[in-house]
């Protein structure tokens, strides 16, 4: 027994020996070439954006009435002026006939009174000539020229009450145009609320009601999307965008930042963001874009070519790489220079050089550090 128990020690210290002569375990790690490329800073919405119509009016009468008659349906494309719908009106256009009748009246009764002082003034024209021949008396001149004024001063009441007539008019003409809506510019009409006979009216203050009529400008559209206030000071009028949207899966629209916003919104529960505009340019003529669409945009904010550059994930701790030492086989932290970044690839100013191993995967990285290393390969 004593035996046994002598030989299982030596055994055990024989093993403990040969474990600890043993030479540090090697791993195959797969490893990343650096080299060069093209790195493009980009700002990104924080939340989806939406496509608009860069002309968009939510139509209203501005009196209540009973719609007579619906010159457009939903979808229906009209041009700017085009009559959408009309009120019952027979009221205003009987108000608009007499009115019309009136200054008819007016200009007559002007034409004549202004003819007879017309006449009124040459004969006291005449009338001086004389005088100074000494042919009439100055009593009959005196006459003449009274006569002549009051012919004037009635001429002047006759224009008076003609410009009222007309004024009277024109808002007799006011009153039935308020009865009918028409488009302030081309587009589509994307809602109607309201059908032949039924009552409309217009929204009180304070109280928001449905338009009568929705008109798109839907041949122009932009894509309105909030930026979070850390990237907003990158952003600028006219940098170039890449617009993706979920209905178009795969296709990639180009952009141009057209507007930014004054201030930084400040949403309950919400980051604060920079609202920006990005139209698009060139968009495929095969592919209709619908108001309303979600959207993001990628803006490039700076682009470097011909730069060294590395996977952004192999960065650890923001500015450190771990590389390859072939010298020992092991890989070691190194601290980098940055430049440009984004989520894909990062320019290296400083710190590495082409042709430098580094390690992507960054899992297990301490144990990996411990021991020494085998390339798995040596190209990405």
């Amino acid at each position: 027994m004593r035996i046994f128990w002598i030989t299982a020690t030596l055994a055990l210290g024989s093993s403990i020996v040969w474990w600890q002569l043993q030479p540090a375990k090697t791993d195959a790690v797969p490893l990343h070439t650096i080299s060069s490329g093209s790195v493009e800073s980009i700002a990104a919405n924080s939340r989806a954006g939406t496509v608009h119509a860069c002309a968009s009016s939510d139509l209203s009468l501005q009196i209540g009435g009973r719609v007579a008659q619906l010159f457009i349906a939903e979808g229906d494309e009209v041009k700017a002026g085009a009559l959408l719908l009309e009120l019952e009106n027979r009221v205003e256009q009987a108000r608009l006939a007499l009115t019309n009748a009136e200054l008819r009246a007016a200009q007559i009764d002007e034409q004549r009174t202004c003819g007879v002082a017309a006449l009124a003034q040459r004969e006291t024209d005449r009338a001086q000539s004389l005088f100074k021949q000494k042919m009439i008396s100055n009593e009959r001149l005196d006459q003449l020229s009274t006569e002549a004024k009051s012919s004037a001063l009635a001429c002047q009441h006759s224009r008076a009450l003609t410009e009222r007539s007309e004024a009277a008019r024109n808002l007799s003409q006011i009153q039935l145009d308020n009865t009918r809506l028409s488009a302030p510019f081309a587009g589509t009409i994307a809602a109607v609320n309201g059908d032949i006979g039924e009552i409309v009216t217009p929204s009180p203050p304070g109280i928001q009601t449905p338009p009568a009529v929705v008109l798109l400008d839907d041949s122009c559209l932009y894509i309105k999307a909030p930026i979070d206030e850390v990237e907003a000071s990158r952003v600028a009028v006219g940098q170039p965008t890449r617009v993706t949207l979920d209905a178009f899966r795969g296709v990639v629209f180009d952009g141009v930042v057209a507007r930014t916003g004054t201030r930084v919104s400040a949403l309950e529960k919400q980051a604060r963001t920079l609202d920006i505009e990005v139209m698009l340019v060139n968009p495929p003529d095969d592919i209709k874009l619908l108001v309303g669409y979600s959207a993001d945009v990628e803006i490039i904010t700076g682009a470097a070519e011909a730069v060294l550059r590395v996977p952004t994930e192999a960065l650890l701790g923001g500015n450190q790489l771990i590389r390859y030492n072939p010298g020992n086989a092991r890989l070691e932290r190194i601290d980098v220079e940055l430049g440009l970044t984004n989520w894909t690839w990062s320019e290296i100013r400083s710190g590495a050089s082409a042709a430098d191993r580094i390690l992507v995967r960054l899992d297990n990285i301490e144990q990996l550090l411990a021991n020494e290393v085998r390339p798995e390969s040596a190209d990405d």
